[in-house]
């Protein structure tokens, strides 16, 4: 485990997130490695050396894997339900990670069944070994999900499918390729989106639509949620004049974009 850190100060973990689907964001463990293309223009890692240079102590080192035991109480205090994007600063699955500290993860998700918690994973591979050793405890609060950036990675897929999670559901972002005659069978919601930032990759609208085809058959719930590029509010998020905003379950996201 040689890439993971130990930071036990006490940090205001959790915040309102920019990000269209969720709602706040909660960072018990931050820094990664990259394992593929989808990796290479991390927006975490910019945000993380962002955050360093400011001084902020929970970035004190960079993008380095780093867990953070003390966030794990936070959940509790959390008055309102509200929908919480988990790690979206690091990867729960990294294998440098300690399972007995992503079990404490799923322990605080069980039981705040008030409000929902999304998981998101590249190493579907990881939350599938586990999960088959029986050391994940699933409650239906808890979305798990995997990033299926281009038809290279489509067998995350499959390991989603074969946990025993309740929700499951894609994140086609950054879609960098199309990814065509996906097997979405089991799934229960796909999000896709451009690239942003300085030098994003582009995306081709055939793709998307191609998916939303797929989506549509199969009654699988589509969220679009930006277009991308170097001005990603000024490309928007809309299809043909259209936004798509569906959900798995009946949630209302408070901060939803429409432009």
């Amino acid at each position: 485990m040689k890439h993971l850190q130990i930071h036990a100060k006490q940090y205001k973990t959790m915040s309102k997130s920019k990000i269209e689907w969720t709602e706040s964001t909660w960072n018990p463990i931050t820094g990664c490695t990259k394992i593929s293309s989808g990796c290479r223009f991390c927006y975490a890692e910019i945000m993380a050396r962002r955050l360093q240079a400011m001084g902020q102590p929970k970035y004190a080192d960079g993008f380095k894997l780093t867990i953070h035991p003390d966030t794990l109480d936070e959940p509790y205090t959390w008055k309102k339900p509200r929908v919480v994007f988990v790690n979206s600063m690091s990867d729960i699955f990294h294998k440098d990670v300690p399972i007995d500290f992503i079990q404490k993860i799923f322990k605080v998700i069980n039981d705040n069944p008030q409000h929902v918690f999304q998981v998101l994973t590249k190493r579907a591979d990881v939350l599938y070994k586990y999960d088959s050793e029986g050391l994940l405890n699933w409650s239906e609060n808890l979305w798990m999900g995997v990033t299926v950036e281009s038809s290279k990675v489509t067998k995350r897929i499959d390991f989603l499918r074969r946990t025993g999670a309740h929700v499951k559901f894609l994140s086609c972002e950054p879609l960098i390729s199309a990814i065509p005659n996906m097997n979405l069978s089991g799934i229960d919601w796909v999000i896709a989106g451009g690239e942003s930032g300085r030098t994003p990759r582009p995306i081709d609208k055939e793709w998307v639509l191609d998916i939303k085809q797929q989506c549509d058959n199969l009654g699988v719930a589509f969220y679009f949620k930006q277009w991308g590029g170097t001005n990603k509010k000024k490309s928007g998020r809309m299809i043909d004049g259209v936004t798509y905003d569906a959900m798995p379950r009946s949630v209302t996201i408070s901060n939803t974009k429409t432009a």
